[in-house]
């Protein structure tokens, strides 16, 4: 399909380092996302692109480029609040990956630089208030510079974003109007979760607890769409299980929603509210009986009851939950799985469902799929995009589906 949402960059904005010798630089490479991508990368097909790695300990980068047989692939050294270190890194890419969380406390200063210096970035920060600081400090500098930023660039939140994407697109083929409203109902989903996202979660909890007005600011769907955003619906947030009638399922709350429902949402303003002005998007998880939503519901407020009070916050993440450097095992990356699905009731009355899957487990061996391609993506086939902070569905859109369903093992498509 042709996307009709592309805007142009002009040359002017276009960056013009003459010692650019990279289409990406991964930061963060010895962080456990990071050590995936390496091996991904390294087993994607050279077809003329140049990639190198960088982190803040040089021992431990020369140490994976032994594992994967690497000798001869580029290594840089730089500490994540080092700006003039990170402003030379900058220099030498095109596209720079940001593996370094919680982003909240290490990610900024990157942010900063690559939107001066007008060098692309992508992230997978599941973080919306660390995301929407950054718009309000940077978004001017991305669009001055050129540098086409990309948060939220792995399972939180490719899939929700596309699977939007397509969902609407379709229905204004069919009918010339958007869908008023889409579900979306995670079914099946097998995957483990690491440190790094833990960490994160956290770190939130933390932010919370010291700032109540931040309790206020993560429960508006808009946060990411400015104090300006034509968007006034309210939408549903789904705090416990509840049978839908409409689909005939039980669901429950997924967390994953916090992020993704606002990623959407942005999406839409980005592409001049192509969703409608009125649209509404929620986020579930299905099953099977309600005994299984509830069970699943209570587990997960206890655990947000538990991370939101500083002595047990600290309990959990010392002695009882993973640590960042710890994950899914290769075998469970392996044969971790997702399916997602979009419903929408069209303008005419037809029912329409879009589907998203991977072939891994989300968080990690899927992520760091998703993650790779986006930076090609922007390394190679959008000059036209112009500079500031995008999503990946408006940003990215047609192309990117294409890159993850060739390369990446995750499929978006219309169910019949």
């Amino acid at each position: 399909m042709q996307s009709e949402y592309t805007t142009t960059k002009s040359i002017a904005n276009m960056p013009t380092s003459t010692d650019t010798q990279f289409d990406i630089l991964l930061y963060g490479a010895t962080s456990f996302v990071g050590k995936i991508m390496i091996t991904y990368l390294a087993n994607l097909p050279q077809d003329g692109f140049s990639w190198a790695i960088a982190g803040r300990d040089e021992q431990k980068l020369i140490a994976l480029k032994t594992k994967h047989n690497l000798a001869s692939l580029p290594h840089f050294v730089a500490d994540a609040s080092d700006e003039a270190a990170l402003t030379a890194l900058s220099e030498k890419t095109k596209v720079i990956i940001s593996t370094v969380g919680p982003y909240a406390l290490y990610g900024e200063t990157l942010v900063r630089v690559c939107a001066k210096t007008g060098t692309d970035y992508c992230d997978l920060t599941g973080e919306p208030q660390w995301i929407k600081a950054m718009l309000d400090k940077y978004e001017n500098d991305a669009k001055a510079s050129g540098a086409r930023i990309i948060n939220s660039a792995g399972f939180d939140s490719i899939p929700s974003d596309l699977g939007v994407y397509l969902s609407q697109h379709l229905a204004i083929e069919k009918t010339g109007l958007p869908a008023e409203h889409i579900k979306m109902r995670v079914r099946k989903i097998k995957g483990g979760a690491s440190g790094g996202t833990i960490a994160s979660m956290l770190n939130v909890m933390k932010e919370v607890g010291e700032n109540p007005k931040l309790r206020k600011m993560l429960v508006n769907p808009y946060i990411l769409c400015g104090a300006d955003n034509p968007f006034h619906v309210r939408q549903k947030n789904h705090k416990s299980a509840e049978f839908d009638k409409e689909l005939g399922i039980w669901t429950m709350p997924f967390v994953m929603a916090a992020i993704n429902e606002r990623i959407v949402h942005r999406s839409n303003l980005l592409l001049n509210a192509k969703y409608g002005k009125a649209f509404k998007y929620d986020e579930a998880m299905s099953s099977k009986t309600a005994s299984t939503a509830w069970i699943t519901t209570l587990g997960l407020g206890a655990f947000v009851g538990a991370a939101s009070f500083s002595p047990l916050r600290h309990i959990l993440a010392n002695y009882i939950l993973p640590k960042p450097g710890e994950g899914p095992s290769p075998s469970e990356q392996e044969n971790g799985m997702y399916d997602m699905r979009f419903y929408a009731t069209l303008s005419n009355g037809e029912k329409q469902v879009v589907q998203v899957t991977g072939d891994r487990d989300p968080g990690y061996g899927s992520t760091a799929k998703m993650l790779s391609q986006v930076a090609l993506c922007l390394s190679r086939d959008v000059p036209e995009l112009e500079g500031g902070f995008w999503t990946p569905a408006a940003g990215l859109g047609d192309k990117l589906m294409e890159r993850l369903k060739l390369h990446a093992g995750v499929v978006v498509s219309e169910m019949h």
